[in-house]
C-alpha cells in the first residue's frame, strides 16, 4: 500500500499573513510548486493555490499587488494524516473539492499532497 506520506512534498513553501499574491506567485514559479501554505503567528493558518490566484483575483479583475494572501486562502487546510493510503487521499480530495491536502504527524503540518503527486504510482506502476 502506498501512502500519502511517501509522496508527499517535504519542502513546504510558507508566506506570512500580509504577503502580497504577487510575491506568492513569485514563490510558486520560483520553487516550481502549485501553493504556498499561509502563516500567522507561526501557526499554518491556510493556503494559496495557483487555482486561487486565478479565479480569485486574475479572474475577478482585482490587483495582485494590492491584494494580500489570507483575502484568497482557504482555510481551515483539508488534511490527511502521512501514514493513510493513497485511495484515501483521493477520496478526500473529491469529497472537498480541492486538489491539495495537508499532511499531518500529530496535527501539525509535515507536508502537501496534490493531486499531481497522486498520478506518481501509475507512472511507476506501483499499484
Amino acid at each position: 500500500m502506498v501512502t500519502v506520506g511517501q509522496l508527499m512534498k517535504k519542502d513546504l513553501v510558507t508566506v506570512d499573513a500580509g504577503t502580497s499574491v504577487v510575491d506568492a506567485a513569485r514563490l510558486m514559479k520560483t520553487w516550481n510548486v502549485g501553493s504556498v501554505l499561509i502563516a500567522e503567528n507561526g501557526h499554518v493558518v491556510g493556503i494559496v493555490t495557483e487555482s486561487d490566484i486565478v479565479k480569485k483575483v486574475v479572474g475577478a479583475d482585482r490587483g495582485p499587488y494590492f491584494v494580500p494572501v489570507e483575502d484568497i486562502m482557504s482555510s481551515p487546510i483539508v488534511g490527511i494524516e502521512e501514514r493513510r493510503p493513497l485511495t484515501e487521499a483521493a477520496d478526500l480530495m473529491n469529497k472537498h473539492q480541492t486538489r491539495h491536502l495537508g499532511v499531518t504527524n500529530g496535527g501539525a503540518v509535515v507536508g502537501i499532497l496534490s493531486v499531481r503527486d497522486l498520478l506518481h504510482p501509475v507512472s511507476v506502476d506501483e499499484f
